[in-house]
């Protein structure tokens, strides 16, 4: 770890202020982070399903993380911009695995990743307290590697619901996932899938964490949800996916020679 990541790494963690999110439009490769750093994004972020179909992969760790990281490398080669991972389920599932994986990344070069807390390859969510245990084992790695990574904590709770049946009892769950991943070393709260805005306003004012919300269909836009307290914006594949259907389109056209 440099001097110099870790002063990136304080700067990314200090662009996640309550109301005035900042916002990743996410990317997957070298070419892309340029492109949006150009553009004046403040920070560059992966994101997991982007990364693996453009290396030819499915998402859920099916590419191989030693892909990841050269990957990742080269982005942060490329750009002058504090560098975020979706790490995804942390490619391990013991104390020492996570670590292992964790301490690359951030030998890499990033500063920050994103960890979720869905069984990936299984079914449901780890409990609070296996999470809890997971994200402490990463802060551990982190600190031993004198980083002050910024470690983004994910809940799958709303992606595992219907939104028609989102209701208290997935908010409530939420607001206390976030207090444990809080007290286990996390830095902020990603809740994908979540679109109420009722529910994102008492879940921002609830979590002591820095709240990350994932733009979808029927999410509030991002005015209104800096308005309701949101720290942190994501748009994970929907970047990707609009330039694959941009490149579809522009193909469909030159193999019709219209």
């Amino acid at each position: 770890m440099t001097t110099a990541q870790s002063e990136r790494a304080n700067l990314f963690k200090s662009l996640h202020t309550k109301g005035e999110p900042l916002i990743l439009f996410n990317v997957w490769d070298a070419g892309s982070a340029r492109a949006i750093e150009e553009i004046g994004a403040k920070a560059i972020a992966t994101g997991s399903l982007s990364v693996a179909a453009a290396h030819g992969y499915g998402d859920g760790q099916e590419l191989p993380l030693d892909m990841a990281l050269a990957n990742l490398k080269r982005i942060i080669a490329t750009v002058d911009l504090p560098v975020t991972i979706d790490l995804e389920g942390g490619y391990g599932d013991s104390s020492n695995e996570l670590q292992e994986s964790v301490t690359r990344v951030i030998e890499a070069g990033a500063v920050g990743i994103n960890f979720e807390d869905q069984i990936v390859g299984g079914t449901g969510l780890y409990s609070m307290e296996g999470q809890r245990a997971r994200i402490e084992a990463i802060r551990d790695a982190a600190e031993q590697a004198r980083l002050p990574l910024f470690i983004n904590a994910r809940t799958d709770i709303f992606l595992k619901a219907d939104p028609s049946s989102h209701a208290e009892e997935h908010l409530e769950e939420a607001i206390r996932r976030a207090k444990v991943y809080a007290e286990a070393g996390a830095s902020g709260f990603f809740a994908p899938g979540l679109r109420n805005a009722k529910f994102i306003e008492r879940l921002c004012k609830a979590s002591a964490l820095p709240v990350n919300i994932l733009v979808m269909p029927d999410v509030p836009s991002s005015k209104q949800l800096a308005a309701l307290g949101v720290a942190r914006i994501s748009f994970g594949p929907g970047p990707y996916r609009l330039v694959i259907e941009a490149l579809k389109e522009a193909g469909r056209k030159a193999l019709s020679m219209s």
